[in-house]
């Protein structure tokens, strides 16, 4: 039995102890936001905060995390208020979605160790692969978010993200098979 704390919570799994921690997230603790994209370190995609530091969860078992604390995309702020997510959405940084929760992870990781990191710092410690080519963005987000965390910028004006569901479509009564079909007479 391996025993480590998943988002503050205490969890033990009753897995083989050399599972990759990716898979133990994914499939014994439902905690899907945590992607698999290469399966070798070197996308990113699986990054999780273990002990304040950004990790690729595909490259680590869960033998190695007993008695750590991880962090995953879910919980990093359950609102979506943290200003990593909100500068995401501000800068437009979200192209297909898949790489961005580890890159969010990483980028956390980094600002909360140090809020004032720059652009080169960044990019050393967040070397992500995004497919999409949102690369530059997601560093400028980053730094956004830097700012904001350390109150040099208001995030709080940025809309929440995602579309409210009454926004985005209507219900259109159904074509009943009983309509009656127009004859050619009627336009």
């Amino acid at each position: 039995m391996t025993r480590f704390t998943v988002n503050d919570r205490p969890v033990q799994f009753l897995m083989d102890p050399e599972t990759p921690l990716l898979w133990a997230l994914r499939d014994a603790a439902n905690l899907t936001g945590t992607k698999y994209g290469c399966g070798n370190g070197d996308c990113g995609a699986c990054m999780v905060i273990i002990d304040g530091e950004a990790i690729r969860s595909c490259l680590v078992s869960i033998a190695e995390v007993e008695g750590r604390f991880v962090t995953t995309i879910e919980a990093l702020s359950g609102d979506r208020s943290h200003p990593l997510q909100q500068a995401m959405v501000a800068e437009g940084a979200i192209q297909c979605g898949f790489c961005t929760p580890g890159f969010v992870m990483a980028g956390a990781a980094l600002l909360a160790r140090n809020p004032r990191a720059g652009r080169e710092e960044i990019a050393q410690a967040v070397r992500n692969l995004c497919p999409c080519g949102a690369g530059p963005r997601i560093i400028r987000a980053i730094e956004r978010a830097g700012r904001a965390m350390r109150r040099r910028e208001n995030l709080e004006s940025l809309p929440a993200p995602g579309i409210d569901p009454a926004e985005a479509a209507q219900v259109v009564p159904a074509i009943s098979a009983a309509s009656p079909e127009p004859t050619e007479s009627e336009p």
